[in-house]
């Protein structure tokens, strides 16, 4: 079973890489082609802007909800590909002097998601050349990334797994299908998803390669991790802003001196629980 197994991935990382030749695209010549950004469409669809909730705003505030939704969309995605590609490349190294089927398909996906980034950042910039000032998107991908990455493998694989198979939900059951759409947003996500399809596969891949080697305890250690920090953190705040306080000798004086015994004991019994 286990070499049927191993065939049978051999042959999935190959044809993601016979697929990325073939819908192998260019984001001037094929994307964009000379256009720009038309703010009489709408960019998100509503299913995705939930814009008929925003039960106040006319047809036309309800377009802009639409299009300002886009910009982020479009940000957001950026944002994530800086994490799942540096995931990718650290992968990689363990392909490096074995399979190297395995290895081109995560190189050729590594170099997908930098001209993803390439292109998101275009889009933010061509949407904001049409758009109002005012937009702003705060978020530092290399921020987010660290904080990403400083997890386990195991659950950067998988969370990646969750992003690249929503991305083929929402084009194909949304952007897609919209007909009120602008023709430009829809096609970047075209591309985009046709890319997409194997980068999920491959995610599957690693993520079932990486999991294999690992228990049932070996994944409840980030959940233990994050636990105990948090904890941590709260125990070190109660300290610092509770219990150092009410235990300054000064502060029992005079606490003491206003309150009667069944009020002092109330209060002992409420700063235990905090403890």
């Amino acid at each position: 079973m286990d070499a049927i197994r191993t065939i049978d991935d051999h042959e999935r990382y190959a044809r993601c890489i016979q697929s990325s030749k073939k819908v192998r695209w260019d984001i001037d010549k094929d994307v964009i082609r000379g256009r720009s950004f038309d703010t009489a469409t709408k960019f998100l669809p509503d299913s995705l802007s939930l814009a008929d909730e925003f039960t106040t705003l006319s047809a036309n505030e309800k377009r802009f909800v639409s299009q300002i939704q886009g910009r982020t969309y479009a940000n957001i995605f950026g944002l994530v590909e800086r994490f799942i590609n540096a995931k990718v490349l650290e992968l990689s190294n363990d392909h490096w002097l074995g399979d190297q089927i395995a290895l081109e398909a995560l190189v050729r996906f590594s170099d997908e998601e930098l001209k993803h980034q390439a292109l998101f950042r275009l889009i933010d910039a061509m949407i904001g050349d049409v758009l109002p000032e005012g937009y702003r998107f705060d978020a530092d991908a290399n921020s987010v990334a660290r904080a990403v990455l400083g997890k386990s493998t195991w659950a950067v694989l998988a969370f990646t797994l969750d992003i690249e198979l929503f991305t083929q939900i929402h084009y194909r059951e949304s952007i897609g299908s919209d007909a009120a759409l602008s023709e430009l947003f829809k096609d970047v996500f075209f591309f985009h998803w046709k890319e997409e399809s194997q980068h999920a596969i491959l995610d599957e891949l690693e993520l079932k390669r990486h999991d294999a080697a690992l228990t049932n305890s070996m994944r409840d250690v980030g959940k233990a991790e994050a636990k105990s920090i948090e904890a941590g953190f709260l125990k070190a705040y109660r300290w610092q802003y509770i219990h150092s306080g009410v235990q300054h000798p000064q502060f029992v004086k005079v606490l003491s001196s206003l309150i009667t015994e069944v009020q002092e004991e109330r209060l002992r019994s409420a700063l235990a629980t905090l403890n």
